[in-house]
């Protein structure tokens, strides 16, 4: 009696769970570097944060940039996942909107105004990892949150 009432539980469970499958949202797979951008195209710009978001599988920075001509252009800068940022010194309260920094990283293949993060500099002259798969990016942190490359002057 035991015995069927066990496989009769596990086939009912395994039944919703490919009913539920079934019905999951399509989800983004993850790419490589190389795929979305460039590192012949290397950018950095400095304006003010937008917002943040911070999703898996990578946080995306939005910062208005300042250009010459007098305008301003939303950029979108991609960066490692949540985990790693807040184990190199980020916050949730250090990129709020309004926070002045420097960015740099490589522009997507498409032209389009996102890119792939490299660092990012505060007005103090904090600078941190974004955590970039890309060309350029440092050799593994000698202690989490400290970058091995000295700061900007």
């Amino acid at each position: 009696m035991r015995t069927r009432l066990l496989i009769g539980s596990l086939s009912a469970v395994v039944g919703i769970g490919f009913g539920l499958a079934g019905t999951a949202e399509p989800v983004a797979a993850h790419h490589a570097f190389a795929a979305e951008f460039d590192a012949d195209r290397p950018v950095e710009f400095s304006g003010k944060v937008t917002r943040v978001e911070w999703v898996n599988p990578h946080v995306w920075i939005h910062i208005d940039v300042d250009l010459d001509d007098g305008t301003t252009e939303l950029w979108a800068f991609e960066g490692g996942t949540p985990n790693v940022l807040f184990r190199r010194g980020f916050t949730r309260r250090s990129l709020l909107p309004g926070t002045e920094v420097l960015v740099d990283g490589y522009q997507a293949k498409d032209g389009t105004n996102r890119a792939n993060g490299r660092d990012i500099t505060f007005t103090d002259g904090t600078r941190l990892f974004l955590g970039s798969s890309g060309t350029g990016a440092p050799y593994e942190l000698a202690r989490p949150g400290v970058d091995t490359v000295e700061p900007r002057r």
